[in-house]
């Protein structure tokens, strides 16, 4: 992934572990578990705190962990991966809070029935955690498979928004 040159990066201090979140001045551009799976390399982004955005982002996640919203309002860009993984993230914006789906709902959404494993890939791939919830996607069966933050992460998260 690369950012924009004018990126910016803040700590923020969640209940399930710390996470970074990233932004233009205009744009969420992502939010990161710590320790999470495929989370690109932030070190050159230079960290700004009081960053209008990065500061929204934290009292809207602020507000989600409290049990007081269910949707964000932050303005994201989505346009960090390629034109299918775009497509992928922007179809799960449509997942209401409380409700989950299937891979292959999301990939049927698309008008790509067959390509679940290629949305399973591009979910994985989530640039903003939690806000692009695709932690709200599980197995056909039922099952609560991977999630780019740790599966204890995925179950706690559904847990707070009643999916479970």
């Amino acid at each position: 992934m690369k950012f924009p040159e004018q990126a910016r990066q803040a700590a923020y201090h969640s209940p399930l572990g710390p996470m970074t979140l990233a932004a233009t001045d205009r744009h969420l551009l992502g939010a990161w578990f710590a320790n999470a799976a495929h989370r690109p390399d932030l070190g050159t982004i230079p960290a700004q705190a009081d960053h209008p955005i990065l500061q929204q982002a934290a009292a809207e996640l602020n507000e989600y962990f409290a049990g007081q919203r269910t949707r964000f309002e932050l303005p994201l860009r989505l346009d960090t991966g390629t034109s299918f993984q775009n497509a992928v993230w922007q179809a799960l914006l449509g997942i209401e809070f409380g409700r989950t789906c299937s891979y292959g709902f999301v990939s049927v959404q698309l008008g790509k029935p067959r390509a679940v494993r290629a949305v399973a890939a591009a979910i994985g791939r989530n640039p903003i955690s939690i806000i692009v919830p695709c932690h709200r996607v599980i197995g056909a069966d039922g099952s609560l498979t991977g999630y780019a933050g740790g599966l204890p992460r995925k179950i706690a998260l559904l847990q707070l928004e009643g999916a479970l």
